[in-house]
């Protein structure tokens, strides 16, 4: 099964970092996170990448290209430059190949406009997405069986993020009578790690933002499900994100790291 990773987005609340660089790029313990996410579905059998480009996309394939990626896990990269693939291929036992497809999807195209481009690259019904810039410790095939059970359109992971600013209980004279430190926040949010059938393309224009009119309309087609994530979800959205994530990834508490070494 397919993994469509979004990777065209110029990151513009993370300017420290990707004015030369692509956010995909941008390293949490040494490795991009666009590593980190493809770490993650590996681990649970899904290998088959394709890559939304769009700004400073270059750089992603010549990121594999130079084999920076693989040079310490004993991997090769094999890349096909007429059909714009290749191969993430192992040299030694206990690791996965990895098929990756580069599409190149234009450097302003929105999210569902993007998803869009790639129909001619699609296989079979299904398809898993994601955002290049997010983490969990999210079990995928739970996914994967909670959106063939209900057998809609499309399953969205729900999440509950940490609230970034502490929270005070007011009483009605303006006494405070709590402190809630950054709580979990009570509303559901969109953590991306999608799951679509073929059918979501028929929803998508070159100019569609997945987020609003092609999710409302499924939404009030009943065509859309969320299979809510209880457990770590994160995104490497600010500065203050990337620095949070390196954190815990340096002193071993990385809940994303699903993976064996």
């Amino acid at each position: 099964m397919q993994v469509v990773i979004l990777c065209g987005g110029q990151g513009t609340r993370l300017r420290e970092r990707t004015e030369f660089m692509p956010k995909p790029l941008v390293e949490v313990g040494g490795r991009p996170i666009l590593w980190h996410v493809m770490k993650i579905y590996a681990h649970h059998g899904f290998t088959d990448f394709v890559l939304a480009l769009g700004y400073l996309g270059h750089k992603i394939k010549e990121y594999f290209l130079r084999y920076e990626a693989w040079r310490t896990e004993d991997f090769r990269f094999h890349f096909d430059a007429a059909r714009g693939e290749g191969e993430v291929e192992p040299l030694r036992e206990g690791t996965e190949r990895w098929h990756i497809l580069f599409a190149d999807t234009g450097q302003q195209t929105p999210t569902g406009g993007r998803i869009k481009l790639l129909e001619p690259y699609l296989q079979g019904d299904t398809f898993l997405a994601t955002y290049a810039d997010g983490v969990a410790d999210l079990d995928l095939r739970a996914l994967l069986d909670f959106h063939r059970a209900h057998g809609r359109l499309a399953t969205l992971t729900a999440v509950r993020p940490i609230s970034p600013f502490g929270l005070l209980d007011l009483a009605e004279d303006g006494c405070i009578t709590r402190f809630l430190e950054k709580p979990r926040m009570e509303q559901w949010i969109n953590g991306g790690f999608f799951v679509f059938e073929r059918g979501v393309l028929d929803y998508l224009r070159p100019n569609s933002v997945l987020e609003r009119e092609p999710f409302e309309r499924l939404a009030t087609e009943g065509q859309i499900y969320a299979y809510q994530h209880t457990g770590f979800w994160a995104c490497m959205d600010t500065y203050k994100d990337t620095e949070m994530l390196n954190r815990l990834w340096e002193t071993g508490q990385a809940p994303w790291k699903i993976w064996d070494e």
